[in-house]
């Protein structure tokens, strides 16, 4: 049981701080400060299944005298992995991609591609060098404060509430998909919101990104209609 609740406090922590990092890369490299992910809440759950992954890696090899390069290497698979199984859920349940590799050379449905992996080894490395004894020293705190199990307690209930909220919104989404034989990009869609509001001077909810002052059948056409314009644009300048 405590195993089981040392992972659950790994999961909490790696998606919380995935959140944060995805916001980040996300506003400062693609200039998109918009709501990263699925669910609407301060977290990721696929960094929280990435973190856990790492530290099982982690605890089963780092004993052995296995050559750390090898253990690293297990750890971008991994990651590469997890993106590649979450990235099919939501193309093969209906045409919506949570990111978009489909830029990037040798990539695999737009959903994995080398440069990622690579940047995920990197990050296997990163944790199994500097943060893999600090995450240790994090479940030690977390061994003699076993009463923290209650925030894990709320923060579990609060996903499964958003799951509910956003799985609703995603239905909605991916039948316009599916009618209209249409691919949405979900970041973009938030981010043609986000910018349909500030060119009409209108309060933008960063949390609650579709649950703005149109109808979300209104942005979803806007969107299409968009998307439309800029491939002919794209067409005609070849």
């Amino acid at each position: 049981m405590s195993l089981f609740l040392d992972f659950v406090f790994i999961f909490f922590i790696g998606s919380m701080i995935g959140w944060v990092g995805e916001l980040l890369f996300r506003g400062i490299l693609y200039k998109k400060w918009v709501n990263p992910g699925f669910l609407v809440g301060p977290y990721l759950p696929i960094y929280g299944f990435g973190l856990a992954s790492l530290t099982l890696i982690y605890l089963v090899f780092s004993g052995f005298s296995i050559n750390p390069f090898f253990i690293i290497l297990l750890m971008g698979i991994s990651m590469t992995l997890i993106e590649l199984v979450g990235g099919l859920f939501f193309i093969n349940a209906g045409g919506v991609k949570l990111w978009d590799y489909s830029d990037l050379k040798y990539n695999y449905k737009g959903i994995i591609c080398p440069q990622f992996s690579l940047l995920w080894t990197a990050l296997g490395a990163i944790y199994y060098y500097f943060l893999a004894e600090k995450v240790f020293v994090a479940l030690e705190w977390f061994g003699n404060n076993l009463s923290f199990s209650f925030v894990l307690g709320i923060f579990f209930g609060v996903i499964i509430i958003d799951y509910i909220y956003s799985t609703n919104t995603l239905v909605k989404i991916r039948r316009f998909a599916k009618d209209n034989n249409f691919i949405i990009k979900y970041e973009e869609f938030k981010k043609h919101i986000k910018e349909i509001q500030k060119k009409n001077e209108e309060k933008y909810s960063f949390i609650f990104s579709f649950r703005q002052s149109k109808k979300l059948s209104d942005y979803l056409k806007s969107y299409k209609k968009n998307k439309i314009v800029f491939f002919n644009r794209k067409d005609s300048n070849k």
